[in-house]
């Protein structure tokens, strides 16, 4: 039997052979790949090159094309990032800048890069409130009918030719239907309340009645027919606060986040939390209509991410557990060291923004920025889910929405806050991937 020799490394209780060891100076194979591991390491930091792909470059089409390209992915190359988020960049073009990025992702498209294309597109309908009406003829020749986002604001005609091609395109109705409610002017509230009186034939290979599409164009048919929107066009963003904002300080800030809630969930026993503490009055907010001081969303963090929670609330702070609350059928044990709270000192470090922005900017929240905002539409993980209000049973009001992976390091998901104002019912649900 051949003796088994010690690895060389100081604290490794391995035994090799001495043919390995003669291969390997000694040291066992997990050892000697370290080894090697490191010293690759060492070789790549000491001959690492930085790579400016931006330099030199000021015209922002030029920065967004090399923003959209797959980079060669190298561990001896270092990009330099644009000094500017693709989402800024997208904000400050103006419209002759927009209309060539609109040309660009069209000779894409043809091209066959349906993927940066229908990017380009997205960015330039949240980010610019752009109409892409010129091109959806095009759109509709590949056959691209999602993300229904992309047919916001089209036309009468663009409108007809796809109401003509629902009825018979039954491997793209889905899509389609997305588009339709996502135009959502008269004649389709109109073509939706014909639908929901007359379901057509195709409605029963639906997994809901072609009205509930409506949802994804943030409104729904009112109990007579007409539209209620869903959320509001006002937004502002909920940011970091910087060193600048020292001048703030002197002034209450129109909201706050993330604060502790003495108040217990009745379903796990740990602490509720403010979402978002509303100061009602201040101009910024006035565009929720509301009349009082102080709107608190709470919600329990950990039973939010099972169930809709509803809270029964007034406009002067008041935030309590509704007895319409419904316990699922499953909801994990607490954990005693998760539920540390460190998301509440998060919360201390943001604001709102001072100044608005366009109402779809996070409406895709796979563009990447940071989708935390009040008003706005919603940033859909999944589906388009407004409650039912736990009174008046009509479909709530989209308020705001707090994105964890703002929050936390490695936090994922959103967690989205709705109002009844007529009943006094806030909601909270979670969505992630």
């Amino acid at each position: 039997m051949t003796e088994r020799l010690p690895c060389r490394s100081e604290g490794c209780i391995a035994t090799i052979l001495p043919a390995t060891a003669a291969k390997t100076g000694g040291y066992c194979m997990p050892c000697k790949q370290e080894i090697e591991r490191k010293e690759r390491q060492r070789y790549i930091e000491q001959n690492r090159r930085d790579i400016n792909l931006y330099e030199g470059i000021t015209d922002p089409i030029e920065v967004l094309k090399i923003m959209h390209a797959p980079l060669k992915r190298d561990p001896m190359i270092g990009y330099i990032p644009y000094p500017l988020k693709r989402e800024e960049v997208y904000s400050a073009l103006s419209p002759g800048e927009a209309e060539r990025m609109l040309t660009i992702a069209l000779d894409l498209l043809e091209t066959g890069d349906e993927d940066t294309c229908q990017e380009i597109l997205v960015s330039l309908v949240c980010y610019q409130n752009k109409s892409l009406e010129s091109c959806i003829p095009t759109l509709m020749e590949h056959g691209v009918y999602y993300p229904g986002i992309l047919f916001k604001d089209a036309s009468a005609r663009s409108r007809d030719e796809l109401l003509q091609q629902v009825e018979q395109d039954s491997d793209n109705r889905n899509h389609l239907l997305l588009a339709l409610a996502w135009i959502g002017d008269d004649q389709l509230v109109h073509q939706f309340q014909e639908w929901r009186s007359v379901p057509p034939s195709w409605a029963k290979e639906l997994y809901v009645p072609p009205e509930a599409y409506a949802h994804e164009g943030g409104w729904e048919l009112a109990e007579n027919g007409s539209k209620r929107r869903l959320f509001f066009n006002d937004s502002y963003a909920i940011e970091k606060k910087v060193r600048s904002d020292a001048a703030h300080t002197a002034e209450p800030e129109p909201a706050q986040f993330l604060k502790e809630n003495s108040a217990s969930c009745p379903w796990c026993g740990s602490s509720l939390t403010t979402l978002a503490d509303l100061d009602i009055s201040h101009p910024k907010l006035r565009f929720l209509g509301l009349s009082g001081e102080r709107l608190r969303v709470c919600t329990c963090v950990n039973c939010s991410c099972y169930e809709t929670i509803y809270m029964d609330v007034d406009f002067h702070g008041k935030s309590e557990w509704s007895p319409a609350n419904i316990e699922p059928e499953y909801l994990p044990k607490p954990d005693s060291e998760e539920d540390d709270r460190s998301y509440a000192a998060a919360g201390q470090s943001l604001r709102l923004a001072d100044h608005p922005r366009n109402s779809y900017y996070a409406a895709y929240w796979t563009l990447g920025p940071a989708v935390s905002q009040i008003g706005g539409y919603p940033s859909w993980i999944q589906d388009a889910v407004y409650p039912s209000c736990s009174c008046c049973s009509q479909s709530m009001t989209f308020i705001g929405q707090l994105d964890w992976e703002q929050i936390e390091e490695y936090g994922e998901g959103i967690y989205y806050m709705f109002l009844c104002a007529d009943c006094q019912v806030t909601a909270t649900l979670f969505q992630q991937t």
